[in-house]
């Protein structure tokens, strides 16, 4: 398949209905299979032209690469995750998505599929996250990605956090007590998905 071209992002924001679930599935390398109407209707493309493309045919270049590293290797190694992410839709217009992914395996363990929920974010997360990843995307067209994830290991160090857990806790941190890592269990990664995919 023809690679798509990727478009010259400009700075307009495609602000997403907040009762609306983006959704997709790839295959054990990244390869779109399946895109459903909401997701095309906010990135732009047709089915034809999204179907057999790489999921990062929508990766903004915003986004510090050393996100992408970890999630592919929490991929790889069969861990569902979520993050925050800014897209790119074929216009060059940018949105901001928090996405909880599914690992599909096979009777073997063998993974066949990713699949992926993707919502609005709160406002006031996507503040928090963009000042981060523009230090990060910064230390990396300086130093390099190893440099970035030695730094964001280092921040996530200082908050007593993993990033799951740094991206609930400003995600929904009016909603609870104060962080207490003692208190954090499996289950807690589902609950804020439980609150933004009802």
């Amino acid at each position: 398949m023809k690679a798509l071209k990727r478009p010259e992002p400009i700075n307009v924001e495609i602000v997403l209905d907040p009762k609306n679930t983006i959704m997709s599935k790839t295959d054990s390398k990244g390869i779109i299979e399946y895109a459903n109407d909401y997701f095309m209707e906010i990135c732009g493309y047709e089915e034809p032209e999204l179907i057999g493309q790489p999921h990062n045919v929508i990766r903004h270049p915003d986004m510090p690469k050393v996100i992408f590293k970890w999630l592919w290797e929490h991929l790889q190694s069969k861990k569902n995750i979520h993050a925050l992410v800014k897209n790119l839709a074929k216009d060059g217009r940018y949105y901001w998505v928090i996405t909880d992914f599914d690992v599909k395996l096979n009777e073997e363990g063998d993974i066949v599929s990713f699949f992926a929920r993707r919502k609005a974010p709160p406002r006031k997360t996507i503040e928090k996250i963009d000042s981060l990843y523009k230090k990060l995307l910064s230390i990396e067209e300086a130093s390099g990605v190893e440099t970035a994830e030695k730094y964001l290991i280092g921040f996530l160090e200082e908050k007593g956090m993993k990033y799951d857990e740094f991206i609930e806790d400003i995600c929904f941190s009016e909603e609870k007590k104060p962080y207490n890592p003692k208190e954090l269990q499996y289950h807690k990664r589902k609950t804020i998905f439980s609150r933004m995919f009802r």
